[in-house]
C-alpha cells in the first residue's frame, strides 16, 4: 500500500506521498487518477516527499536541502515550483518527525527555498526568490475579452492580467489564450488582478495543467510584485492578496525577495488502493 496524506494551502490542495527510497515510478497517468475528484482522491497536485540526494539531477541540492519537493500538476505534467505547495511541503516535513519547527530548507526545480515554521502551528513564511522578467509582450485573450499582460517569472511562467474586477475573468473553465505564441513556450498560469486598496489586491488563476484553482502562491506572488511596479510601491511594503481560498501576505524584501506568509493545513492521511496503489 502507498500512504498519502492530504492538504491545502489557502485550499490550493495537494496529495503528499512520502518515497524515502526515491523509488516510486510517479506516471503522469497514475498523478491524473489519483487527483481526479471523482474517481481519485482529488487534488489539484502530487507532491512527491524524497531524499535530494535521491533525487536525480538535483542531488547537488542535498548539501542545502535534505528533503526535495517533486511537484506534479493534477494532470501529472511536471512544474517547477508552487508556492502554496511548499508552505504544505514544510508542514508536512515536520508534523512527520522529518524537519524541526524554525527555519530549513526546501530543494525543488526552481532552486532552494527557505522557509520559517513557527513553533506551535500558525502560517508559514517562504523566500520565494527573487522575480524575472521575461522578455516579450503577449495579449491575453478570454471570454471575447483581450488585455496585455505583464510577464513574471517566479521559478515558474506567470501572465498578470490587471481587470477592474476579477469578475471579469468569467467562468474560466478554459485557459485564456495568448499570441503571441512564443511568448511562453512552456504554457503559463494566468492571473487576473484587481486593486482592492492601497497595497492590497484581490486575483484569480487559471493554472496550466490544472485549470482554476483556489490559490496559486507563485502567481500571488507575481501578481503583488506586478502591482508594487505598477504602484511603485517601496521594497518592504506589504501587501494583502486575496485569492477565492483565503488571504495571503507577501512582501518584497529590500535584497528583491519575495516572501509569502500563508496557512497550510493537513487534513487527513490514508492508503491509496486498487489501480491507484503504486505499493
Amino acid at each position: 500500500m502507498t500512504r498519502f496524506t492530504k492538504g491545502h494551502g489557502t485550499e490550493n490542495d495537494f496529495v503528499i506521498v512520502p518515497d524515502p527510497d526515491g523509488s516510486l515510478p510517479v506516471e503522469p497517468a497514475w498523478v491524473a487518477a489519483v487527483c481526479d475528484r471523482r474517481a481519485g482522491i482529488g487534488a489539484d497536485g502530487v507532491l512527491r516527499v524524497v531524499p535530494t540526494a535521491k533525487m536525480s539531477g538535483f542531488e547537488h541540492q542535498a548539501a542545502d536541502a535534505a528533503w526535495f519537493m517533486d511537484y506534479r500538476n493534477g494532470d501529472g505534467s511536471i512544474a517547477e515550483m508552487c508556492g502554496n505547495g511548499v508552505r504544505v511541503f514544510a508542514r508536512y516535513l515536520v508534523e512527520e518527525g522529518l524537519a524541526a519547527e524554525g527555519a530549513f530548507n526546501v530543494a525543488t526545480r526552481a532552486g532552494i527555498k527557505a522557509v520559517r515554521v513557527p513553533k506551535g502551528g500558525g502560517d508559514i513564511t517562504v523566500a520565494m526568490g527573487r522575480p524575472r522578467w521575461p522578455e516579450g509582450i503577449a495579449r491575453i485573450t478570454w471570454e471575447h475579452l483581450e488585455a496585455a499582460s505583464v510577464n513574471v517569472d517566479m521559478g515558474n511562467p506567470h501572465a498578470v492580467v490587471f481587470v477592474d474586477d476579477v469578475a471579469e475573468a468569467g467562468a474560466l473553465t478554459q485557459s485564456p489564450v495568448w499570441h503571441p505564441a512564443e511568448v511562453y513556450p512552456n504554457k503559463v498560469n494566468v492571473e487576473f488582478v484587481a486593486a482592492v486598496a492601497e497595497h492590497h489586491i484581490t486575483m484569480r488563476v487559471f493554472e496550466r495543467g490544472v485549470g482554476e484553482t483556489r490559490s496559486c502562491g507563485t502567481g500571488a506572488c507575481a501578481a503583488m510584485i506586478a502591482a508594487a511596479r505598477r504602484d511603485k510601491a517601496k521594497p518592504g511594503t506589504p501587501y494583502t492578496v486575496d485569492v477565492p481560498g483565503g488571504r495571503l501576505t507577501i512582501v518584497e524584501r529590500p535584497d528583491a525577495v519575495i516572501e509569502m506568509t500563508g496557512p497550510a493545513a493537513l487534513v487527513a492521511h490514508g492508503e491509496l488502493q486498487g489501480l491507484l496503489d503504486l505499493g
